[in-house]
């Protein structure tokens, strides 16, 4: 058991913390799942999808902290990273479309992100990525292209000459198909 967990541990490590934004809350929801995983590990089918079924009790994991938050929200102040974006320019090298990339994807909708982070980054199919949130393939399919084009756009509008691949004459939707 702990060898297959363990395996799956630097793709929900990878997944938590785009989908969180944050590296703390990102350890924080993969320890959550790991902990989750091990008290019901017994319902878990042998020779099924373990990926799967570790990302869907991360997917539930992350959805139940956010309802949590909502009716007690935490005591630390919230920074809107848009209000910030002028602290936060990088210096035009290579990193700084990462980091572009990186806010950008922050300021998608979750519903969005996760989507567009399961098909994209995680290679989960369409059928396993509406098995995993539980919504209908077309959900899905739909969430994706919103996704794509919202990110297109973020990144189509930063203030800064585009000069790398995902320029749009560079094919931006080809190139957010595989973030890896």
């Amino acid at each position: 058991m702990r060898e297959q967990l363990s395996d799956q541990i630097p793709a929900l490590r990878r997944y938590a913390r785009m989908l969180t934004g944050d590296a703390w809350a990102a350890d924080d929801l993969i320890q959550d799942t790991l902990e989750r995983a091990c008290r019901k590990w017994t319902l878990w089918t042998a020779g099924s999808n373990l990926r799967a079924w570790l990302f869907t009790l991360m997917h539930h994991q992350h959805v139940d902290h956010i309802r949590s938050h909502v009716h007690h929200p935490p005591p630390t102040a919230v920074v809107d990273v848009a209000d910030m974006a002028h602290e936060l320019a990088a210096p035009l090298v290579d990193t700084d479309q990462q980091l572009d990339l990186q806010h950008s994807l922050l300021r998608l909708p979750p519903e969005q992100r996760q989507v567009l982070l399961l098909i994209t980054v995680e290679d989960f199919s369409y059928q396993e990525a509406a098995q995993l949130l539980g919504v209908p393939v077309g959900t899905i399919m739909s969430r994706l292209h919103r996704a794509r084009s919202r990110l297109r756009e973020l990144m189509d509008g930063s203030e800064r000459p585009a000069t790398s691949a995902l320029h749009p004459a560079a094919g931006t939707a080809t190139h957010l198909k595989r973030l890896k």
